[in-house]
Order: structure tokens, then C-alpha cells, then sequence
């Protein structure tokens, strides 16, 4: 026997996939086949077994944050595809790469061809258009009609995928056509031919503006949001601010690690507005997708602004505008190496206008530095005590995290309200080590989290994975799910629940609108966003994992690095933890 769903497989191999995420049902019975009698194949992806789709979803887009490489996702029908859930959305403004597959109910009811509908929900399950459900978050939707080409039909999906914008691509296939014999075959392209799109640089005249005018800026700044996908951004990013000695740098999403902390350019992150933007009389924005809200922050009008993006029109976003001077669809290292070397070719007049200025930028380097100093102070000093009765807030709790975790911990953080705090306090310097969802579909971290081990044990370091989530965000992870996956497939990561008994962000976005409304005035439980009494976080982890998953719980600050360090321990010798960690909200 050889299908379509044997060349399927054979085809997601060779372009590299090498972990499936399934929740499999009735429109699967040749994939399953195809599992069993291709295992052996030491080229065969790894399959794992997943209660929750949402979950699947959240460990493919985990994985490829860290490689760069699109994992497989397999569901079942339109409710599988619907139970994607929010994970689709992630996925697509995250800008990751996935290939979700999926059945379709049988087109045959008389039994005309194998896999003809047998069961009672095969017409229950039939939808006049499946693919719509996930096709506006997706670069590519197709279903495969026939198993003669089905190695180009992935292939081409996975294209688009790569392609930037990268994000995630759905095929679906009816059951008879999964079932359908066919002659084993090599595709008449070979693998080779199936390579990404690459996005070129800037046109000589755009490179020589942008770096004319940073080089005769006063107070110049480069916004970023997502550009630290690319390890190589931040050493880059490094480079302009070396030779650029008035640049500051402001991550505006948190997304990757984009800009060392230890360096004096950074300005941490703000999400939306910050006096870095209103101050700038030049900014250079770097794949970001929210540089600075205009009803909260904006630049002053005389600033000149530059837009770099791979996709500076924000095509799937219906509004979208920022005053920008110009805007170039360009690979962004490519962009940055570029201005970089025109602003250090002695010939170029960006050298010369640098060149010009020798004392005016020794001075604003040494202020750069006293500044950044100084903000390193203010957060150290916010973050080093306990507050009164013993209690503790987020800063401290990430100070202590800092000091505790192993130096090469990658960070899976979704905390929401609570990013910046973490964000100060965990201060990233490493390519990679930064990991936020840069969508705005809570619940990513459980399952990402565990395909970022995952990644990490396959293709890394085997880095400590430590995730920091929100206590709200942790049950919209479907943790009972999580946790038994990392607990049959032995994936230890250490999970960080901040406990401030309820949702914070719907009080903070009220008050944005009404600050002095009536709803100002009254407690979490008369607006409906508190968690009182709370759950049992750390245990509902524990009763998945089967008893190899420990649960701790901390709201004393004089026990916290006492916990943390057991916690660590623990990881580190291969069991998940989860600790619940009791903070005060706004510290």
C-alpha cells in the first residue's frame, strides 16, 4: 500500500519537518496507517500526541520561534480546525511559520471509493467551506484533491509559509483522497527548487537618507518590535548604535530579544508610548508593528520618520497608518548592515556629517551611558526589596528569577500587564533568549513553552525554558493538556504563575477610556474580572503530569528565592514545575 497520505508524509520529511503535533479523528485513517508503516523511516517526523489543538498549535509556533523552521500540525475537520482557537491568530501576527493539516468528511456516501462515509458524524462534520475558518490568518490555503501531487501542494504551502511575512498555511484533503493508491513518485522539481522568497535591501538613494539623517540627528531613536527574530538583528542593532552615539533603541512588543539590555542605547520596552518618541527628531522604525499609539504618544510633528518592514503596509491589518517620511519593504539586517556601512565609508556624506560633529557626540555618548546607568539604578531599586508584610510584586519576583534561573534560560513570557516589569528586571542579552507572543491570543506560552524545550533539545543547547505567564492566561493555556504532554513526553520546563487573583488588563483598558466612571470606583468582583477564592494553579498542573510535575506555591518574599532555587533544581534533574507565586498587582 502507498497513498496520499504516505507521499504526504515523505514530503513534509524532505522539506525538513520534523515534529507533527496531531489530534487526530475519523477523517484520519490513512494518516494513521501511514504513522505505523513509515516509523521505521529514521527521516519520519516525530509525532506527538496532543489533547488540545490549541495546544498542538502553540508547540509548533514554540518550536519554529527557535529554529525558524515550520513544524506540522494535524487536526481533524471543521471542529478541529475551530479548536485551533486563537493559536491561528498568534501564529499570523507573530509572523510564524506552521503547516496545519486537515481533514475533510468523505465526499462519497455509497461506499464508491475507500474511506466513504461509515459513520454518523461524517455529515454532521460537512461544511461548505472549511478553509474559510482559518483562511484570512493564514499566507496560503489549499486542499489537495488528488495524492499525484500532493508533495507540490505541501511544498508550495510551505513556501509561503517561509516567505516573509512568514505565518501559517492550512491544506485540507476529503478522506477518500487520503485513501487513494498511488505510485510511489519523486517530485519532477527537486526539494532544492522550494526555497523562501528572500526580500532584497534599500536602493542606494533610500540608504544614503536614512543615514544622512541619523547622522545629523540630535536625539535619533530606533523603535523595534519583532526584528530579533533574525539572531542576527541584535549584534547589527549593536553596530548603528556604536557608530551612531546620540541612538537610543526602544522595543515596543517584547516579541524577541532585539537590543541587548546591557547596552547603553536600550530603553527597555514600552508598549505604545514612551518620551523617547515625543523627544525624537528622527526615527528609524524596524519591523514593528505598533510603533507608539496616537492617542497616547506620538511623534512631535517635525520628526522624520522612516518605516523597514517586511511589511510596512500591514496588509492584514484594514487600519494602519504612521507618519512616515518613507517606508521600505526590505529584509531588515540586510537594511541596517546597509546604513551601517554607508555611515562608516569615509567617502559618503553621512561621514562626513559624522565626522562634524566629534564633540558634540562624545558628549552625547557620555550622557547616553549616565542615562542608562541611571535607569539600571531606578530598576534595581524598585525590584530589590520586599514590600511591607512580607509580600512581594513582579519586579522583585524577576530579579530573584534572574538570579536563580541558569545564564542560558530562554524566557516564554505572557504576562500581559505585567510584561514590562519582567522585561526591566530579567534585562535579555542574548539573541534568542526572549520569547514573547507578539499576537494577542492568551494562552500561547503553555504550549510554546514546550516546543521551545523541545527545539532546544533537538536542534539547540538544551537551554532552560522558564515560562512566565499571568494567572488568567495560564487557564486560557489549557494547562491540563500542557502538562501531560510534558509529562509523557518527559519536556521539563519551569512555569511561573502570577498570581494577582484575576485580569488586571480589563481594568487598565477601562480606565484608558473612563477614568473617572463609575466602574473606577469598585472592586475586581463588581466588574467581574477577579479569580476570588483562586484556584488551585500549581495543582491543576500536578493532577495532569500524574505526580511528575511538582507544584509549589509562594507569596512570602523571605521564601521566594528559597522556592525558586528548589523549583530550578527540579527542572534541571528533568521534572515540570509550576510555582504560584502570590504578587502584589503594579510592583
Amino acid at each position: 500500500m502507498y497513498t496520499t497520505s504516505f507521499a504526504f508524509f515523505e514530503a513534509i520529511a524532505d522539506a525538513g519537518v520534523s515534529h507533527c503535533f496531531v489530534n487526530l479523528g475519523s477523517d484520519h485513517p490513512s494518516i494513521i496507517e501511514a504513522m505505523v508503516v513509515l516509523k521505521s523511516n529514521p527521516k519520519f517526523p516525530r509525532i506527538i500526541t496532543c489533547p488540545s489543538e490549541m495546544v498542538a498549535m502553540s508547540m509548533a509556533d514554540g518550536y519554529a520561534r527557535i529554529t525558524g523552521k515550520p513544524q506540522c500540525v494535524i487536526i481533524h475537520v471543521d471542529v478541529g480546525t475551530q479548536a485551533l482557537g486563537v493559536a491561528v491568530h498568534n501564529a499570523s501576527t507573530g509572523r510564524c511559520p506552521v503547516l496545519v493539516f486537515a481533514g475533510l468528511s468523505p465526499l462519497t456516501l455509497e461506499g464508491e471509493l475507500r474511506g466513504s462515509r461509515s459513520e454518523f458524524i461524517h455529515w454532521l462534520q460537512d461544511v461548505p467551506d472549511q478553509r474559510a475558518i482559518v483562511a484570512q490568518y493564514c499566507r496560503y490555503t489549499n486542499e489537495i484533491r488528488t495524492g499525484v501531487n500532493v508533495k507540490q501542494m505541501v511544498n508550495r504551502a510551505l513556501q509561503f509559509a517561509t516567505s516573509s511575512p512568514q505565518g501559517p498555511v492550512y491544506l485540507c484533503a476529503a478522506r477518500e483522497v487520503l485513501e487513494a493508491d498511488i505510485e510511489p513518485y519523486e517530485m519532477s522539481l527537486g526539494q532544492q527548487y522550494w526555497e523562501p522568497v528572500e526580500l532584497g535591501g534599500l536602493l542606494p538613494k533610500g540608504t544614503a537618507k536614512i543615514a544622512e539623517a541619523l547622522a545629523g540627528a540630535s536625539r535619533p531613536l530606533l523603535v523595534t518590535g519583532y526584528s530579533g527574530r533574525n539572531q542576527e538583528i541584535p549584534a547589527a542593532l549593536v553596530e548603528l548604535a556604536d557608530t551612531i552615539k546620540t541612538l537610543r533603541v526602544l522595543d515596543t512588543a517584547g516579541s524577541d530579544m532585539c537590543f541587548p539590555a546591557d547596552h547603553p542605547a536600550w530603553l527597555g520596552v514600552r508598549q505604545g508610548a514612551d518620551p523617547s518618541i515625543t523627544e525624537a527628531d528622527v526615527i528609524l522604525v524596524l519591523d514593528c508593528d505598533v510603533p507608539w499609539i496616537q492617542t497616547l504618544c506620538k511623534p512631535r510633528p517635525d520628526a522624520t520618520v522612516f518605516h523597514i518592514d517586511t511589511d510596512p503596509l500591514k496588509q492584514r491589518m484594514p487600519l494602519f497608518y504612521i507618519q512616515a517620511d518613507a517606508r521600505y519593504q526590505a529584509d531588515s539586517l540586510l537594511a541596517v548592515q546597509q546604513v551601517v556601512e554607508v555611515l562608516r565609508r569615509p567617502d559618503s556624506e553621512a561621514a562626513r556629517i559624522l565626522g562634524s560633529r566629534g564633540e558634540d557626540l562624545a558628549a552625547a555618548e557620555a550622557a547616553r551611558r549616565e542615562s542608562h546607568a541611571a535607569r539600571i539604578a531606578s530598576i534595581e531599586q524598585a525590584a530589590s526589596s520586599a514590600l511591607p508584610d512580607d509580600k512581594f510584586g513582579v519586579a522583585h519576583l524577576s530579579k530573584v528569577l534572574r538570579a536563580t534561573c541558569p545564564e542560558d534560560t530562554i524566557w516564554a513570557v505572557e504576562a500581559v500587564t505585567n510584561t514590562g516589569f519582567i522585561h526591566n528586571s530579567v534585562r535579555p542579552t542574548r539573541p534568542g533568549s526572549w520569547i514573547n507572543c507578539g499576537a494577542s491570543g492568551l494562552g500561547w506560552s503553555g504550549g510554546a513553552a514546550l516546543g521551545i524545550k523541545l527545539a532546544a533539545d533537538a536542534e539547540g543547547r538544551g537551554q532552560f525554558v522558564c515560562q512566565i505567564v499571568g494567572d488568567g492566561t495560564y487557564l486560557f493555556s489549557i494547562p491540563g493538556s500542557v502538562y501531560w504532554i510534558a509529562h509523557r513526553y518527559n519536556i521539563p520546563v519551569l512555569t511561573i504563575v502570577l498570581n494577582n487573583n484575576g485580569w488586571n488588563a480589563p481594568r487598565k483598558s477601562y480606565q484608558l477610556v473612563h477614568p473617572n466612571g463609575a466602574a473606577s470606583k469598585v472592586s475586581d468582583e463588581d466588574i467581574h474580572i477577579s479569580f476570588a477564592p483562586p484556584p488551585d494553579y500549581a495543582g491543576i498542573a500536578a493532577a495532569a503530569g500524574a505526580g511528575d510535575v511538582h507544584a509549589l506555591r509562594v507569596e512570602e518574599a523571605s521564601r521566594l528565592e528559597e522556592v525558586l532555587r528548589d523549583a530550578v533544581a527540579r527542572v534541571l534533574a528533568g521534572n515540570t514545575t509550576v510555582v504560584d507565586c502570590r504578587i502584589v498587582p503594579g510592583y
